[in-house]
């Protein structure tokens, strides 16, 4: 599958099945972590992970602690995009890494990101 980023005015295609979406809570400074597959139905999350709780951090309901991060399996529908809208306020913004490779994105106050399956785009 390919995935679409739409950030600057510019795509970027990646050529993947899978990514982790990674940012820091602008508040509590706490570390995120999801999971996703690119699917024909679209971007569906498998797994999510917080480093502690805090503020508008309660960890999800079934989350187990491991290793220091509440993880759990949110069970939600396939979703067509993901938009990502740069507050500023955590400084970085948001990583996006698969096969070992990571791209920073949104690292600028108002900078949105859109992240889909391409249209059209196959196996």
């Amino acid at each position: 599958m390919s995935l679409c980023i739409l950030a600057a005015g510019k795509t970027t295609v990646l050529v993947v099945s899978a990514f982790t979406l990674s940012w820091t809570h602008s508040v509590e400074r706490t570390e995120w972590r999801e999971d996703w597959l690119v699917e024909p139905a679209g971007l569906r999350l498998v797994e999510a992970r917080v480093r502690g709780s805090g503020a508008g951090m309660e960890p999800a309901e079934g989350a187990v602690l491991e290793d220091g991060w509440y993880v759990y399996r949110p069970g939600r529908p396939p979703q067509a995009s993901l938009l990502l809208a740069a507050s500023g306020a955590t400084g970085e913004g948001w990583r996006l890494c698969s096969g070992g490779e990571c791209l920073s994105l949104g690292a600028r106050t108002g900078e949105a990101v859109e992240i889909a399956p391409c249209a059209g785009a196959g196996p």
